[in-house]
Parts: C-alpha cells; sequence; structure tokens
C-alpha cells in the first residue's frame, strides 16, 4: 500500500492511498486504522508533499561500509545519530535551496523509515510492528560547512535539507532493495539497502532506547558511496527500488 500525503490547490491537504492514478483519501491520518472518506481524486490534479510531519528526524551517519572507507572514517561499533531539521522537511518535486553560507551542498540519497506508533525501549524482534513503512529521503548536506565545523548540525540543517518521498510504501523488504540516486539523469549511487552495517530493526530499536519515538517520525537509515555536488539548476533523483523516485532540483536562494 502506498501513502501519500498531498494537496490541492494549496487549500485541502490530507492523507490518502495511491492505487494506480487515484488517490482514495483517508479520514484522519494513517498511523491508527486505515478509514476511507470515500473521495477519490486523480494524482495528476494534487501536490504530493511529504509523506509525514514528523516530530522529529533522526538520521544514521556511516551505515554503509564503502561510504565510511569513501568518508575515512572507521566503521562505527554503534548506529551514529544526529538530528534533521524536522521543520526543513520538502517532498517531491521541491526545491532544495542552496544557502549563501556554502559553496558545496552534497546529494545522499537513503532509504527512510516512518514511524506508525509511539515506541520506546522496543526490541528489533518488535520493530516491524512499530514501522508504517519506506519512504526514498535525500540528507542534503552543506559539505564544507561540516568540515569546518567539526560536526554536523549546521550542515544537515538548513531548510529544504531533508527531502523525503514520494509516499511510504508498507509493503517491502527493506533490506533487499536496491537504492540508486542520479544527477541530472547519471548513475552517482548505486548498492543494496542488504549493504547496510546495521539492520533496519537494530536501527530502529537501538533509536527507541535513546528516545521516544512517535508516529510519523522519520529515520534517514544512512548512505551508500558516491556523494558528491550538486550545482544550482541540477536535477537530483534518489530511486529505490519497491518504492519509487524522488526528484528534486537545486536552486539559489
Amino acid at each position: 500500500m502506498r501513502i501519500v500525503r498531498f494537496n490541492i490547490s494549496g487549500k485541502r491537504t490530507g492523507y490518502a492511498v495511491l492505487e494506480g492514478t487515484k488517490l482514495k483519501e483517508l479520514k484522519g491520518n494513517p498511523f491508527g486504522k486505515i478509514v476511507f472518506s470515500g473521495r477519490v481524486f486523480d494524482v495528476s490534479g494534487v501536490r504530493l508533499l511529504s509523506p509525514s510531519v514528523p516530530s522529529k528526524i533522526i538520521a544514521i551517519g556511516l551505515n554503509y561500509k564503502a561510504h565510511a572507507g569513501e568518508m575515512a572514517e572507521n566503521l562505527p561499533l554503534t548506529p551514529l545519530i544526529f538530528f534533521k531539521n524536522a521543520d526543513g522537511i520538502i517532498g517531491t518535486e521541491d526545491n532544495i535551496i542552496k544557502p549563501p553560507q556554502s559553496e558545496r551542498v552534497d546529494y545522499e540519497g537513503e532509504l527512510a523509515v516512518v514511524i506508525k506508533k509511539k515506541a520506546r525501549n522496543i526490541s528489533p524482534e518488535t520493530a516491524f510492528d512499530y514501522i508504517l513503512g519506506y519512504s526514498c529521503f535525500n540528507d542534503v548536506t552543506a559539505r564544507d560547512l561540516q568540515k569546518a565545523d567539526g560536526q554536523w548540525s549546521r550542515a544537515k540543517g538548513f531548510d529544504t535539507f531533508a527531502v523525503c518521498g514520494p509516499w511510504v510504501e508498507t509493503e517491502l523488504d527493506p533490506q533487499t532493495q536496491l537504492l540508486e540516486t542520479y544527477l541530472n539523469g547519471k548513475l552517482k549511487q548505486r548498492t543494496s539497502t542488504a549493504d547496510m552495517i546495521f539492520s533496519i530493526p537494530y536501527i530502529v530499536s537501538f533509536v527507541s532506547e535513546v528516545m521516544t519515538l512517535l508516529p510519523g517520525d522519520i529515520i534517514a537509515t544512512g548512505t551508500p558511496s558516491g556523494i558528491g555536488p550538486m550545482k544550482p539548476g541540477d536535477r537530483v533523483e534518489v530511486r529505490i527500488s519497491g518504492i519509487g523516485s524522488l526528484v528534486n532540483h537545486l536552486t539559489l536562494a
């Protein structure tokens, strides 16, 4: 099942299930029982938004072996967690804004986990019960500021630097998918999510031992090797098998 969050004509915002080209609107949100309103819209007549409005976005650093080598870092012994700016989240076809403070803004294609219900101190064995589904994510990073600061909050926290979409896929094996990132149509990242250092259930359990996860929260599970810079006007696409494509352009502020 594909769950979207949508807006019509700048006025009506809601959640729906996408079936073919039709959106079957939900009553309320998808984090409890799925109940349909009876309204049906054509997907061509709506704007797709980020698929959830998270209270927080937790990201995992260095979760692919090749990426750790690319960054000249030792493999982590436990998941390396940091926060993205939840207020800065955008969806597919929204513009990523290049801040004037940075000379190098990078793409980082990732698999995102969307939380379904409140989770605290859960085990890896029960983690899937707390997951609504999965989406594409672009952990946009001001690479020069990351190096200058020695920590990641500013470099990864600008508005529009948390990109998620186009929807949440609920029926998916998250550890067997092909993750690809394209820049202006050229393949830049390509790997299987099976190459993660830490598995999805382990990550969700680990994070829940640190903080309470709430419905709609997003965990971005790390990027593979092949990260690189974008220029204003560039088109970046994060594509994950079983989910779809997240497409954005980089523009100047």
